[in-house]
């Protein structure tokens, strides 16, 4: 496929706008990662890793690129939205597709309500007279506002939000280069790559399974399929620019604050201590000065509150229309607005599901620790679920049923992606592993029960004329059915 692909050819009607460009796309998966996402989580990670917040990072974004490897390969083979649901469906079989949505919907369905509970405690920290429910509520209905006006207003915000947070991210940066070199901190070390005293692998990859969490988000842009107006290809070329650019950026800015974490300040968070505010400390120790730790906060917050669950709202609703579209989920989801070209009723419901969720985080304040924990580490494991079948789809449908030679590209890449990813998953979070397992298992469930119902997954068949161009099928949407 050379041209705008188009949708017609699976037997879908299209009713999503294509306005998105490459550039839009690039920019959309960086502010979906946040660039200065481990701002909001160093501690976390710091803790997890020994010190070696840079290694994690550096494992996190090598498993990420043969995740996003995979994903090149299955967006050409199928270029529609649904993201994993669509790939494993088509790629392998109607029944395991739905799994593998399941699985993500763990992922995209809660990553809203984490980052907007993450935003509005900080925000809060800051404003301590306006309450963290408040916040939430505020910054959820503003980024609704924005998803029901259009696709292209959310990308020409996302731009600005994104140009402000590499500001701030260059400033640290400089500011903490030029503080290292004035003898404040600890001095330069490769500590944070490398900790003889605290290396393992089971460290390593249980930390990195906390830190990609900063990496989820490139996969979003694959959601953007049916707004694309540009070829396939460009949809991986942004996944890889977007996730090559975060991780070097996650990787500078974290080896550079863990040169100002203290060997007391360290032993705390290692004894469990709440390190929540270890990035902010390091950035006011190396700005000399405690404004660079408000300014770090903020930034944190409105990246989290506002960028990154805007863009969350627009993958988490695309996924649930493609699923409404094919019946496996009800139909309502699968409306558009005819004048905006967007997925209304999906949009809607995640909000309330963000809102239902956020509040139940913030308003027990006694656990308000635990839940974000526990929501953070459950979204990692669902998407890594999802990704899993992401690499199996790739080598059954290109080797399997298609016979392909390209051992490198359809065997051992995934093959690579598995191995990693299992490895994370395997040292993930207890309480997230027997969520996350406990949601596959109600996933299998309910895919007995459409079968037992005679609604069993399955999707439109494949159609093409005899010059390969899209005949005029019946269209299958959930919209006009």
């Amino acid at each position: 496929m050379t041209s705008p692909e188009g949708i017609e050819r699976f037997g879908y009607r299209q009713e999503l706008r294509r306005t998105v460009g490459f550039a839009d796309m690039l920019f959309y998966g960086l502010i979906f990662m946040v660039p200065i996402a481990p701002f909001g989580i160093f501690g976390s990670v710091f803790t997890a890793s020994g010190g070696m917040v840079a290694l994690a990072y550096t494992i996190g974004m090598v498993a990420m690129v043969f995740t996003a490897w995979s994903y090149s390969q299955m967006v050409q083979a199928f270029p529609m939205a649904g993201s994993v649901y669509s790939y494993a469906g088509r790629g392998i079989a109607p029944a395991v597709g739905f799994l593998a949505g399941w699985a993500i919907l763990l992922d995209y369905i809660l990553v809203p309500s984490l980052l907007y509970v993450i935003a509005a405690v900080a925000m809060n920290s800051i404003v301590t007279s306006v309450p963290v429910w408040a916040w939430l509520v505020g910054f959820l209905l503003l980024n609704t506002i924005v998803n029901m006006l259009g696709i292209k207003l959310t990308m020409g915000v996302t731009r600005l939000l994104l140009i402000g947070e590499l500001i701030v991210l260059a400033i640290f940066i400089v500011l903490g280069v030029k503080g290292l070199i004035d003898g404040r901190g600890q001095g330069f070390s490769w500590d944070a790559f490398y900790n003889s005293d605290t290396f393992t692998w089971g460290v390593a990859f249980g930390a990195a399974s906390t830190a990609v969490l900063s990496f989820l988000g490139f996969d979003g842009i694959s959601m953007l399929a049916e707004e694309n107006k540009g070829t396939a290809k460009q949809i991986g070329r942004a996944m890889a620019g977007a996730l090559g650019l975060a991780g070097v950026l996650f990787i500078a800015q974290t080896w550079v604050a863990s040169m100002y974490v203290a060997p007391e300040t360290a032993k705390a968070l290692f004894d469990g201590a709440d390190g929540s505010n270890a990035f902010y400390d390091a950035a006011a120790l190396a700005a000399n000065g405690k404004w660079l730790a408000t300014v770090t906060a903020a930034a944190t917050a409105i990246a989290w509150g506002f960028a990154d669950s805007l863009v969350a709202q627009v993958a988490t609703s695309r996924l649930l229309y493609a699923m409404s579209r094919d019946r496996q989920l009800p139909k309502f989801l699968s409306k558009v607005s005819v004048k905006q070209g967007v997925p209304t009723n999906s949009i809607l419901v995640v909000s309330g599901i963000s809102l239902g969720v956020g509040l139940w985080a913030v308003l027990d304040e006694a656990a308000l620790g635990d839940h974000i924990t526990l929501l953070g580490n459950t979204v990692n494991f669902g998407a890594m679920l999802a990704f899993l079948a992401l690499h199996v789809s790739v080598i059954w449908h290109f080797v399997v049923r298609n016979k392909s030679r390209n051992i490198f590209g359809h065997v051992v890449m995934p093959v690579i992606g598995i191995a990693i990813l299992v490895g994370v998953v395997i040292n993930a979070n207890l309480v997230a592993q027997k969520v996350g397992l406990a949601w596959l298992g109600l996933g299998v469930l309910v895919l007995i029960l459409l079968y037992v119902m005679k609604r069993g997954p399955k999707f439109p068949a494949t159609v093409s004329g005899p010059t390969g161009e899209p005949d005029k099928a019946p269209a299958f949407s959930g919209t006009n059915q």
